[in-house]
This record gives C-alpha cells, sequence and structure tokens, in this order.
C-alpha cells in the first residue's frame, strides 16, 4: 500500500511556501529565491524589455529577489543606467548584493530594505520604475501607487507585471496572502488617480510552478504613465 500524504502536513508546507514567496527569510528564502528567479526570469525580462530604458535612466525596482535578472537591464539600456532595487526581505537584499558585486564595486547598481509602504527616495528620482509579482502582497495598493507616483518623475514609466487571476487562482500555495489582479481590477485601482494607462501586454508560457507541476501561465505587462 502506498505511503499516504499527510494533508495537515501538506496545508502547513504550503502556508510556509506561500509566507517565503510574499517575504523570503533565511536559507529557506534563498532557496525559494532561487526557484523564482528562474521561473520568473521571462517575466522579468519582457517588464525590462518594455521600459524603453535609455542610457541615462534611473531606474527603481520593487521586490527584485535574488536579481538574478541585473544583467538584463545594462543589456537594453546601456552601462550608464543607474539601478536601485528594493526589498522587504533583508535575506533578498544581502542574496542580490552577494550576486551583483561588481555592479555594486562600480555603484550602477544598490540595493536596499524598507517597510513595504513608503518608498526610501526623495520626490521625482527615477525616470523608470518595474516590479513583477509584488502587487499581491501590497498592503494597500491605491496608497502605494500614489507612493511610487511621488518617487517617479512626471510622465516616467511604471510597469507592474503579475500572472492575470484566473492562472493563479488555482494554484495550491495561493491561500492567505496573495490578492489577485487581471485586468479590470487593475483599471479600477488606477482610477482617479495621477496613473494613466499606456497598454497592457498579454504573454503566455509553461512553466514548472512552486510545488513542482508544469503549468500554463498567462502573465499581463502594464504599462503605465505618471500623469501628476
Amino acid at each position: 500500500m502506498g505511503k499516504q500524504e499527510n494533508p495537515e502536513l501538506m496545508y502547513t508546507d504550503l502556508l510556509e511556501l506561500e509566507r517565503q514567496l510574499s517575504c523570503p527569510t533565511g536559507e529557506e528564502g534563498m532557496v525559494v529565491a532561487k526557484i523564482m528567479n528562474e521561473t520568473n526570469f521571462n517575466m522579468s525580462y519582457s517588464s525590462i524589455k518594455h521600459l524603453s530604458l535609455t542610457g541615462d535612466d534611473f531606474l527603481l525596482e520593487i521586490g527584485h529577489g535574488n536579481c538574478g535578472h541585473l544583467d538584463k537591464v545594462f543589456d537594453f539600456g546601456g552601462n550608464d543606467i543607474s539601478y536601485f532595487g528594493i526589498e522587504i526581505s533583508e535575506t533578498m537584499k544581502l542574496e542580490a548584493e552577494q550576486m551583483n558585486q561588481l555592479r555594486r564595486i562600480n555603484q550602477s547598481a544598490s540595493f536596499y530594505v524598507y517597510d513595504g509602504r513608503k518608498i526610501p527616495f526623495s520626490a521625482d528620482s527615477f525616470d523608470k520604475v518595474m516590479t513583477v509579482n509584488t502587487i499581491y502582497f501590497w498592503k494597500n495598493p491605491k496608497r502605494f501607487l500614489l507612493e511610487i507616483s511621488r518617487v517617479l518623475k512626471k510622465d516616467g514609466r511604471l510597469v507592474i507585471t503579475f500572472v492575470e487571476e484566473q492562472s493563479m487562482k488555482n494554484l495550491p500555495f495561493v491561500r492567505e496572502r496573495f490578492n489577485l489582479f487581471s485586468k479590470s481590477k487593475i483599471r479600477e485601482l488606477i482610477s482617479n488617480t495621477n496613473w494613466r494607462l499606456i497598454e497592457f501586454i498579454d504573454q503566455y508560457e509553461k512553466v514548472k510552478s512552486k510545488t513542482g507541476e508544469l503549468v500554463e501561465r498567462h502573465f499581463i505587462i502594464t504599462k503605465l504613465s505618471n500623469q501628476k
């Protein structure tokens, strides 16, 4: 007779995976971050591509993970790009610094920990902002969009990339911490704000999920312009 799985243990494991996805910590967090970098690399690559980077841009990335995709920023924008990354996870900040030591030494990239609410930069600091797979965890999305608007220059571009709600809702680790989004929810979110929708870009791919199975994923690149 085959070994039966313990439903309570599986549930606990999935809750821990969800917690690590929202804020990776410790050794397990580094393992999860490596998996995230591999499975989300195309999402990050596509987001960078649609930022339309130029050589003197100041770029902020919110929730960079281990930042294994950083070289693509400079591939698209050139070596004069100034990259700044912020994370709620101290583990990910340290891992990103370790993986990108040369960029830190030449001062083209720097990494910071923040509280998930207040972005630690002055107004009008950035030309472009990007964030991939973080919007699900924003405590107050409308307020946080105002905070992004504050640090982004007028007419600056924001790219928010997320897995579409229907692709996410049946994944086993999506439980208590995820707030799922669709195009209509994004439109509602930015209504009566400084943000102008430029376009939605739909992308489809097959990836191995965080729990090991092969799934089709529909993700959306949302391009916004800051009209403050």
